[in-house]
């Protein structure tokens, strides 16, 4: 569908809603045009998604030995 400037200016979101059905919208004027361009929506973090992803040491939790003068 190609729409002159002037037509896409009241329609603008009856265009967008058009591309994103999967209609082909070229807005036209002043000797140049544009093509309206759906991306895909990047899917969301889902919890839980990095599972097994991480891995902490066995001692991971022990004194460190930069800290033994501190220990009582």
């Amino acid at each position: 569908m190609r729409v002159p400037i002037e037509e896409a200016k009241d329609r603008l979101a009856a265009l967008v809603a058009d591309a994103v059905r999967g209609e082909d919208v070229v807005i036209e004027g002043d000797g140049a045009s544009v093509r309206l361009v759906v991306e895909a929506a990047r899917p969301s973090a889902r919890f839980g998604s990095a599972r097994g992803l991480v891995v902490l040491a066995d001692d991971f939790d022990a004194p460190l030995p930069d800290f033994d003068a501190y220990a009582p």
